[in-house]
């Protein structure tokens, strides 16, 4: 189990999700967002984090320690530099939706460390892992390229976030695809022109139906709170294009999300399923060797990496994986939910716009890195 994607894709999700507001340090915009007592609170949330086994005020402050330290990791060279192929072909369709902003470019720099052990597809993978030993891979410093807004919208946005909430289509006829030559449920992905019907990121479903079972309600909320975390980024640096400065945007906020409290709802709801996965892995993490070849620089991220793991070990449960696939019948519903999750981390290919699909890459590997470790290994593996 490689850390490189087991623990620095899945602390950015939680960096992501911190980012929405859940901890300091905040912008004088996000504090205003979440103070119950201010005229406009958008997003007043209260009360038990619906699926889950905590409230929202118990994450926003067992993140008030975590948010300092995910931050303190992710400047060390171990966490900030992030190698993947960023010239996969989309394996849906064909992708002619290239972001013509310069804000859409990613920066790569040379090689730094040796390559990592070849990744390979494993039977309990829940996404489709970068091969970072693929000619073709770059690495990326990730504080220099941001999570921020590019203008990738319209059309080329639009289908790849219909292919993306198809996959909660669940039940489809089985059939034969490349993964592994399994028998994996039928992708929904079709070559249609969906110019007009999605015409920007905001568009996302509010509500999944009561009756839908646990799992399924598990799957389409972290699929929302994965793309709640990009609204808020996009939202938090914004580029006015008048002064030509970066900055948060109050109505691309309210319009993409206070507006819709679902779907900061479920970026909770995402962030405690994380949680969970980095409390579990707890002492596989603690005994984990990082190796960049500067010894101080090492024993320092194992230092944080101790620290933070800690931390998240040491409050209550945030969410029970052993409600899931519990029952003898679900053997099937487990592997269609890994295939659907397996296909949106393909999908994650289709972006044309290359500092989005970096972080929308990042980020699905980071969930299903955590899906992987709640659902593919028992207590004692670890």
């Amino acid at each position: 189990m490689a850390v490189p994607l087991l623990l620095f894709s899945t602390c950015r999700v939680l960096i992501s999700a911190s980012h929405s507001g859940l901890g300091p340090p905040r912008s004088e915009f996000m504090e205003n967002l979440l103070d119950k007592t201010s005229e406009q609170n958008y997003c007043s949330l209260s009360g038990i984090i619906s699926d889950a086994c905590c409230g929202y005020k118990t994450v926003e402050k067992i993140n008030d320690e975590l948010f300092p330290q995910l931050h303190g990791l992710v400047k060390a060279n171990f966490f900030k530099y992030y190698k993947l192929n960023l010239f996969k072909e989309c394996p849906f369709w064909t992708e002619y939706g290239q972001c013509v902003n310069r804000a859409c470019a990613v920066e790569t720099i040379d090689e730094l460390f040796q390559p990592y052990k070849k990744c390979e597809f494993k039977e309990q993978d829940f996404c489709v892992v970068e091969d970072e030993a693929d000619v073709e891979s770059v690495f990326v410093n990730l504080l220099e390229n941001p999570e921020r807004f590019t203008g990738y919208a319209g059309a080329s946005a639009g289908r790849v976030w219909k292919a993306v909430y198809e996959e909660n289509c669940f039940n489809s006829a089985p059939t034969t695809n490349s993964l592994g030559g399994k028998s994996q449920p039928a992708s929904p992905i079709k070559k249609t022109n969906l110019a007009g019907i999605f015409n920007n990121i905001a568009n996302q479903p509010d509500v999944v139906d009561s009756d839908t079972c646990f799992e399924k309600r598990v799957y389409y909320r972290l699929i929302s709170g994965l793309h709640s975390s990009i609204s808020i980024h996009i939202c938090n640096e914004y580029l006015n294009q008048t002064t030509g400065q970066w900055g948060p945007n109050l109505d691309c906020f309210i319009s993409r999300i206070g507006s819709h409290p679902e779907r900061l709802e479920n970026a909770y709801f995402t962030y405690v399923v994380l949680l969970r996965a980095i409390s579990k892995v707890s002492d596989y993490l603690k005994g984990y060797e990082f190796c960049t070849g500067n010894k101080v620089q090492d024993s320092e991220v194992k230092d944080m990496v101790n620290q933070l793991v800690n931390t998240a070990k040491s409050i209550p449960e945030t969410f029970d994986e052993k409600q899931m696939f519990a029952s003898s019948q679900s053997s099937l519903l487990k592997e269609e939910f890994k295939a659907r999750f397996r296909n949106v981390s393909k999908i994650m290919d289709c972006v044309g716009c290359d500092k989005c699909r970096l972080w929308g890459k990042l980020q699905i590997s980071g969930i299903g890195t955590a899906l992987k470790i709640l659902f593919s290994y028992d207590d004692e593996f670890f």
